[in-house]
């Protein structure tokens, strides 16, 4: 999803860019990833690859760990012997959720899932083999056009349900993934520092309040949307109570912030609407979007 995307603002924007998808390179295969930058030589290299599935990743750890943690140190450690610096994405499940504060950058890791390990051991890969040239973004809350999310399945759950239960005392910031490839790049022509970087739309809103405006931009009636609580729809791994990030260090780069979430997902329907349709049983939705 993001990776699509990225690709597409990279061409946009001039630069020469290979995408690699999972077919054409592993990221558990070291040698693997020490031939594919022997072979293509970039300058940067921003790895998207990750094991998503959080609830998954809580019975298979060390698969999440291989993929989040183990691809990422082999990613850095091809970058460090070819002199590319590198972008690692990570996630806000690095910290625990339990503040309702916004989470700066320099505040410390917790992370309650086995999902938020393998990000976190993927970090301090990065950082610690990359110390001059690597660059961790943290980001929350994805949809894009090219991937079953959040967003997608709630335009599809519009047409299909009467009603839906969501989700409302989980706090985020739900980012448009053509406005974070767009960020990504704004962060590398600002000649900005190596280290932690946070990335996600401004303002903050639950999953409920964010199906209410996905319907809302159907016109649909919103109030076809039911609160509910996580103790109602509990999941295998802990979701956080507030997944919101903190821009110090984005700011202090002088990058622009990225737009305030309301006015991305007004901007992304038009491409959401058009984009083919997920694939069913999309597993990591199943806490914030019940069927009614």
């Amino acid at each position: 999803m993001l990776g699509r995307d990225l690709v597409g603002a990279l061409g946009r924007a001039g630069h020469d860019v290979t995408g690699l998808a999972h077919r054409d390179l592993d990221v558990t295969d070291e040698a693997a990833v020490h031939a594919a930058l022997r072979e293509h030589r970039p300058g940067i290299v921003v790895n998207c690859a990750a094991w998503t599935r959080v609830d998954d990743a809580e019975k298979h750890e060390e698969e999440a760990l291989a993929v989040n943690g183990h691809g990422a140190a082999h990613v850095a450690a091809a970058c460090a012997d070819s002199g590319a610096r590198l972008v690692q994405i990570s996630s806000d499940y690095v910290f625990g959720g339990d503040t309702r504060r916004p989470y700066n950058e320099t505040d410390d890791a917790r992370p309650r899932t086995a999902y938020g390990r393998a990000k976190l051991a993927g970090e301090q890969a990065v950082l610690r083999r990359l110390p001059g040239t690597g660059y961790v973004v943290r980001t929350a809350w994805l949809y894009g056009a090219h991937g079953p999310n959040f967003v997608r399945t709630i335009i599809r759950l519009e047409r299909e349900r009467p009603a839906i239960d969501v989700v409302d005392d989980q706090l985020g910031q739900p980012t448009w993934t053509v406005d974070l490839a767009d960020g990504i790049i704004a962060l590398e022509r600002s000649h900005a520092a190596p280290g932690i970087y946070h990335a996600s739309s401004s303002g903050s809103v639950t999953w409920f309040g964010l199906a209410r405006e996905i319907f809302t931009l159907l016109g649909a009636d919103p109030a076809r949307v039911r609160p509910i609580t996580t103790a109602e729809y509990p999941s295998p791994a802990p979701r956080p109570a507030c997944s919101v990030l903190g821009h110090s260090a984005w700011a202090a780069a002088g990058v622009e912030p990225l737009p305030v979430w309301q006015m991305a997902l007004r901007r992304a329907f038009p491409r959401l609407l058009a984009a083919r349709e997920e694939p069913p049983g999309g597993r990591e939705l199943r806490l914030e979007a019940r069927p009614g």
